[in-house]
């Protein structure tokens, strides 16, 4: 099957061609976004292979459909990014990959944990110029604090675990409280009270309309002055201009993201020779308790086997017309 393959990174290229070795599939790989201005560049596909950071709202899925495209395969687990209700009207399949290694963004969210409190990345850039001074890096020990991690699907239960061993006070909120957390002494509050009572709180939840800015202004004032604010899942779950708000103020102490609200004009690309028309984003920048990744946590060899092998296997299926079993459709 012909497949448009938008957003094309180098390390991609290489471990789809690896694993569609028998060439199953024809990809054509495409570096720019996918949106209503290059849609057109689909023509003649009967599907799509699709980022986070591609646009497929109504204007570019109509363009696609009249192209041939059949099928949209989401390389990730998001898609709040495609306009499903347009999607089924113009008789486009959607499937994406529900889970690739989420032991990589578990693993990386405790990373950014871990560099913030300890300030290592500070602490790098010193050494490597020379400057030897403990002065500014002081921490604090994780063991006995509380940890609020919102969202216990299969990274939020990986990251509560490893707060366990690290002798963390684990919290949690999740509509669906998992028995075999609470087992391990993970204890559920409601939204309110873990925001209250975490001196690090994590985010692990979808991006839903209920969930959109779940840390905005009010939610904010709840956290413990000097809290630490940890965000891996998607960007849209926070409010950024409150979060600067918050760190000028100096209510909010840490805050450590790989995901950005905005970030569909950012991430993934070098922009090292550029200004970066993004004031918030910006001003993100000047904090000296901030720490942001360009969307890195899924990136490990592991996880992009994953994400190849089950697109791969999502495109077969289409083809081969059967169940589609990652498919993702709207909701009434």
């Amino acid at each position: 099957m012909k497949v448009a393959f938008f957003s094309a990174k180098h390390f991609e290229r290489l471990v789809f061609d690896r694993y569609n070795s028998t060439k199953s599939h024809s990809f054509q790989y495409l570096d720019t976004h996918l949106g209503p201005g290059t849609a057109s560049l689909a023509q003649g596909a009967e599907a799509v292979c699709a980022f986070v950071s591609d646009s497929l709202g109504a204007e570019t899925l109509e363009i696609l459909a009249k192209g041939g495209c059949r099928l949209i395969a989401l390389r990730s687990a998001g898609f709040n990014h495609v306009d499903l209700t347009t999607a089924a009207r113009l008789g486009i399949k959607v499937v994406r990959v529900p889970a690739y290694s989420p032991h990589a963004i578990a693993e990386h969210t405790l990373g950014l944990m871990l560099c913030l409190n300890r300030k290592i990345h500070k602490a790098y850039a010193r050494v490597r110029e020379g400057n030897f001074s403990l002065d500014g890096l002081v921490g604090f020990d994780l063991s006995s604090r509380s940890v609020g991690v919102v969202g216990t699907g299969l990274i939020g239960a990986l990251v509560a675990r490893s707060l366990l061993g690290l002798g963390c006070r684990v919290l949690a909120y999740d509509p669906q409280p998992r028995t075999d957390l609470q087992a391990l002494g993970v204890s559920y509050l409601s939204r309110e009270d873990l925001l209250e009572q975490s001196d690090i709180i994590t985010l692990h939840c979808p991006l839903t309309p209920a969930t959109k800015h779940l840390i905005d202004a009010a939610a904010l004032r709840r956290m413990r002055k000097g809290a630490m604010l940890i965000n891996t899942g998607r960007g849209g779950l926070v409010d950024t201009k409150a979060v600067i708000e918050a760190l000028k103020s100096g209510h909010l102490g840490y805050l450590g993201l790989d995901v950005y609200e905005e970030e569909a004009d950012l991430f993934f690309e070098d922009l090292s020779g550029q200004v970066i028309d993004d004031d918030v984003f910006a001003r993100l920048l000047t904090f000296p308790n901030v720490l942001i990744t360009g969307h890195q946590a899924f990136l490990t060899d592991e996880a992009l086997a994953g994400i190849a092998q089950t697109t791969l296997q999502n495109l077969t299926d289409f083809e081969c017309g059967n169940s589609l079993r990652n498919e993702v459709v709207a909701r009434n």
